[in-house]
């Protein structure tokens, strides 16, 4: 891989994540050279990858360029390339662009999808990660409704208009009522000649409750919220496989569906070139320690979701989402000024700033420690909050409007097959 020769200490960050981004930024006025990798060369919001998925967002809405964020670093540079190896012994990533020498090197990979070793629904479900996926799902589930509108099969309409999602994590849930919103406002006027009713959305969740992370109450209210949309909840449920036409259930049942969605869970991204002692096998996760270098190395980190770091608050590692990723950016970016200085670092604490989901127009859920809140203040706050962590002024905007026309004619706009998605043979 062709960078500048410097002799400044070169810092390569792997991943334009939430982390990666955060500590990149807070790295300006730092004199070394900055290197950054990711396989997108785009930054994306994944919190409202759902509402690309539903029609609610264009992608570039919710993505924004990683050179433009960065840009104004002095000695940046950004490759756009696949990381296969690390290589700490020589200091050294191999890419499919070529090698790259490090002197401190980052790992913000975050996670991808978890099937669980289930080969059959890897194989056949829709995953929800990344825009390329999200837009999949946005393809799909039009390229399905205008199969319906042309089909005199009542059965095999009948799964064409199947929505099936598993896992009722806050993904799930969100994705479960912008699909209802979905049948209930936008479908009915596009496909006048279809018994929307043969719609079916279906959500499914191993745990005894929604939204498992967060508290009681905010499972009670967003279940009520659901059900109210029209959406049906399976509790206790576990999928044990779909072939792309049928799902079938550990209860013996099984439905014909072909919109299935995966929203079960996710394991960390790791890289090889470490030994098996330096992660947790279980969730793929780098053990770090609490100024986030990897056991065993002092120039070598790892950040966000694949960071594994115990401590008495969080004994099975912090929680794989955009916050512990961004405190951690922003704390290593001091850390590894210090530690150019001599310096002693700084353990890192997180502030758990709390949770919050999304159900539908008027409805959301917040956990904020011991202040609890649900309905049309919470979904105020979640748009808010949500808007506000955007990147980039014209995303804001961008969002704003599509939110308030939304809004205002109960309509999602995006409803666009630009690129027609070909399910696995």
């Amino acid at each position: 891989m062709n960078l500048p020769k410097t002799d400044k200490k070169r810092i390569v960050i792997i991943g334009g994540g939430f982390g990666g981004i955060s500590l990149a930024k807070k790295l300006k006025g730092l004199d070394v050279q900055l290197v950054v990798i990711d396989r997108h060369n785009y930054h994306t919001f994944q919190p409202l990858l759902y509402q690309v998925s539903t029609s609610g967002l264009e992608p570039d809405s919710i993505a924004y360029p990683i050179r433009k964020i960065l840009r104004k670093i002095e000695d940046f540079h950004f490759r756009w390339a696949k990381v296969s190896r690390v290589d700490p012994e020589k200091r050294e990533i191999t890419t499919d662009k070529g090698i790259v020498a490090y002197d401190y090197l980052v790992m913000a990979t975050g996670t991808r999808t978890n099937f669980f070793g289930n080969k059959t629904i890897a194989a056949h479900a829709m995953p929800m990660k990344s825009v390329p996926q999200a837009l999949n799902i946005r393809s799909l589930m039009l390229q399905n409704f205008e199969a319906a509108d042309d089909c005199e099969d009542k059965d095999e309409r009948k799964a064409l208009l199947n929505f099936c999602i598993v896992g009722a994590g806050p993904t799930g849930v969100e994705l479960s009522g912008a699909l209802a919103e979905l049948k209930n406002n936008v479908f009915p006027k596009d496909y006048r000649h279809l018994d929307i009713n043969e719609m079916e959305i279906h959500l499914f969740e191993g745990a005894d409750q929604v939204l498992p992370p967060m508290s009681e109450q905010a499972s009670k209210k967003a279940t009520a919220f659901l059900h109210g949309l029209g959406v049906q909840i399976h509790l206790g449920t576990i999928v044990d496989s779909y072939d792309g036409e049928t799902v079938a259930i550990n209860d013996g049942t099984s439905m014909r569906c072909k919109n299935f969605i995966w929203a079960a869970g996710v394991t960390g991204a790791k890289l090889d070139g470490f030994t098996a002692d330096k992660w947790v096998e279980k969730s793929n996760r780098f053990k770090v320690n609490p100024y986030n270098q990897v056991e065993g190395f002092t120039n070598v980190f790892a950040i966000g979701d694949v960071a594994y770091m115990e401590t008495e608050e969080y004994p099975n590692g912090h929680p794989q989402v955009a916050q512990p990723a961004i405190q951690q950016g922003e704390l290593l970016a001091r850390n590894l000024e210090r530690l150019l200085n001599g310096k002693q670092m700084e353990a890192f604490e997180y502030n758990d700033k709390g949770t919050m989901a999304t159900v539908g127009r008027n409805k959301a859920v917040v956990d904020l420690h011991q202040l609890k809140f649900a309905g049309f203040f919470a979904w105020f706050v979640w748009m808010f909050v949500h808007l506000m962590a955007l990147v980039g002024f014209r995303n804001r905007m961008v969002v704003f409007f599509n939110w308030v026309y939304n809004y205002i004619n109960y309509d999602k706009a995006a409803r666009l097959i630009v690129r027609p998605f070909r399910p696995k043979p």
